[in-house]
């Protein structure tokens, strides 16, 4: 059983995304949460980024990623937002603490869920992949930097719009990366990744609102890679389970991993045990549509999934009311090892406060019992 010490980093702090980098090339580790980055290495001291604009109860802030936009040698950010009709990058002033950040438009864009990056090209370098649900699959590769102006392509892939719900992946085993959206999946073209429209296999058809990213993962160990999504704005953590036929097509097999739950945002695999093997790392979105949304306002929780002999069991690392103090993962939370004793810590950031979750070099005995079972069938 793991064991983790929990300490707030910044209550007031309510943006849902964040990163870990070295903001100031000291050779230390950051934490960077919407308006804000905190000193490494004990996060401590916190300096201001920018400001950034309020929708009711949410930061317009929904990716704080680091990419090294102008070439500077520092780590700047790229972020959107629902509301902000763009793609932004904000530049690193060289490490100085006392100035703040320029935020700059790289392309305007619809309604944008959140971000996530993925080298779709195999050049070595991470594409820029929003979610945008109001419009067809995209993603946008920098291409360079010049007279103060970022360079790039927008590489349209679909006819269809997006939806909510965006994964990437090997999913058939044939050395090139698919893209999943609730509508089925992207298949690279002959051509390569920037070579126009991809071909669709419509598949499977996903419920609206699931997580970002759908993950590529072989669940059940057949050497056959499936689909992990949560319900973003609902209950329910399931797995899609793929099949290959005789003929060569493909079938799909829903299995619930979790029921009781709902707000399943961000979903990533890590070896978060050190045992050599991924498991599912994840947790609550707190109000994710602001009290709108089955069961948003529950409880929140942070826990992990370990895949054994054909049985899924989740561990809870936090659970409990916000205004208690408990924490969820919002909209796009990080995995580091901040304390440097070679385990993965988690950082927390939501509407209820930004939270640093440190995992200890030896677990005492639980208290309680911490493992539910969640079969496959």
């Amino acid at each position: 059983m793991l064991n983790f010490t929990k300490r707030c980093i910044d209550v007031s702090n309510k943006c849902e995304a964040c990163s870990i980098f070295d903001v100031n090339n000291n050779g230390n580790l950051d934490i960077v949460c919407g308006e804000y980055w905190y000193e490494g290495p004990d996060y401590v001291k916190k300096h201001k980024i920018c400001d950034i604009n309020y929708e009711g109860e949410y930061l317009w802030d929904f990716s704080d990623f680091p990419m090294d936009v102008d070439g500077d040698g520092y780590m700047d950010i790229i972020t959107g937002s629902w509301w902000d009709g763009g793609l932004f990058w904000r530049k690193n002033p060289g490490g100085d603490k006392n100035k703040t950040w320029e935020t700059k438009k790289i392309c305007d864009l619809t309604n944008v869920e959140t971000i996530r990056f993925y080298d779709i090209d195999g050049d070595g370098k991470l594409e820029i992949f929003p979610n945008c649900p109001n419009e067809p699959v995209f993603f946008i590769k920098l291409t360079g930097f010049e007279n103060g102006e970022v360079q790039y392509e927008k590489h349209v892939i679909s006819k269809e719009n997006a939806g909510h719900g965006l994964g990437v992946g090997d999913i058939d085993s044939d050395g090139k990366l698919e893209i999943i959206t609730t509508h089925g999946i992207y298949h690279m073209p002959e051509g390569g990744a920037m070579n126009g429209l991809w071909q669709f296999s419509p598949e499977f058809e996903l419920p609206s609102g699931v997580s970002v990213p759908i993950l590529v993962h072989d669940v059940d160990k057949d050497g056959i890679n499936d689909l992990i999504y949560g319900m973003g704005h609902g209950y329910g953590l399931f797995w899609l389970k793929q099949s290959k036929n005789e003929d060569g097509s493909h079938t799909w097999e829903q299995h619930t991993i979790d029921g009781a739950w709902s707000q399943y945002h961000d979903l990533q695999l890590h070896d978060i045990n050190n045992d050599g093997e991924l498991e599912l790392v994840t947790g609550k979105r707190y109000k994710a549509h602001n009290g709108n949304d089955p069961g948003d306002s529950n409880d929140v929780f942070i826990c992990y999934y370990t895949f054994t002999d054909g049985t899924m069991y989740r561990h809870m690392i936090e659970y409990g009311n916000p205004e208690n103090g408990a924490s969820g993962v919002g909209i796009y939370f990080s995995c580091a090892d901040l304390a440097g004793n070679g385990k993965l810590d988690i950082i927390a950031p939501g509407k209820e406060g930004l939270y640093l979750f440190t995992q200890n070099k030896a677990a005492p005995p639980p208290l309680f019992s911490e493992v539910r079972e969640a079969p496959f069938a």
